[in-house]
């Protein structure tokens, strides 16, 4: 056998190994950032990369779920599997032909969204008055404006609108991963920073030093104690 398993491994090894991971996690985090931000430059163009990658999904999805109902046809719901999969290739099909539809449809619906969850925030927030009665407020407001812009410049803005979101969710998971890895690899250091300094000082230092301090801070009321009863002892004599 070549590769080495788990239990064979040095903490050093161990240790390489979390850092090439958090490494990748980071490389990973970057790929997202610039891709992030290269579909807010070009809105237009994430819109329309998006909505082909969703119709191609919605293309395989559909694939591999005929598949399924065809091997298993002799089960009761075959009839039903075969309809979600045919509806899925006909909106596959349909978002790769005509994108721009799609992404007016779905803009339609996000915007629809975002106005029916500010209202219900609004609402709930002045019907309930929890503890986050403030910060309700603000987010059941933004919704609702959001929305009202989304919906005042349809269907121009679903263009962009689409792409956007999404830019700025990859954006986002980007800085995140990015985060994770450069703390997990700091952490990663100051273990081994840490490993480092206890092989080259020698292990326990602090503790018996510790422990030599808190032997003699329990010895020094006993000699004070014998130093006063023999002085007792010398004046009675």
């Amino acid at each position: 056998m070549t590769g080495r398993s788990a239990r064979d491994r040095t903490p050093e090894q161990h240790s390489a190994e979390l850092g090439r991971g958090f490494g990748r996690l980071m490389a990973l985090g970057i790929v997202l950032v610039i891709a992030g931000a290269v579909g807010l430059a070009y809105a237009g163009l994430a819109t329309l990369t998006s909505m082909l990658l969703f119709g191609w999904l919605l293309l395989i999805g559909g694939a591999v779920g005929l598949l399924h109902a065809l091997q298993a046809r002799g089960s009761n719901f075959v009839w039903l599997a075969v309809i979600v999969a045919a509806l899925n290739l006909a909106a596959g099909v349909v978002v790769i032909v005509r994108p721009d539809v799609a992404a007016a449809a779905l803009t339609m619906f996000a915007a629809l969204l975002f106005l029916t969850g500010g209202v219900f925030r609004l609402v709930g927030g002045v019907v309930v008055r929890g503890p986050q009665f403030g910060w309700t407020l603000v987010q059941g407001a933004f919704d609702l404006l959001l929305g009202i812009l989304v919906l005042s410049n349809w269907p121009h803005s679903s263009r962009y609108v689409l792409g956007i979101f999404i830019s700025l969710a990859l954006l986002f998971d980007g800085l995140g991963l990015f985060a994770m890895g450069f703390g997990g690899r700091r952490i990663v250091g100051m273990v081994e920073e840490g490993r480092y300094d206890e092989a080259r000082h020698g292990p326990g230092r602090t503790g018996q030093g510790v422990a030599n301090g808190s032997e003699h801070a329990s010895a020094a009321p006993w000699s004070s104690l014998t130093k006063k009863q023999k002085r007792q002892n010398r004046s009675s004599e």
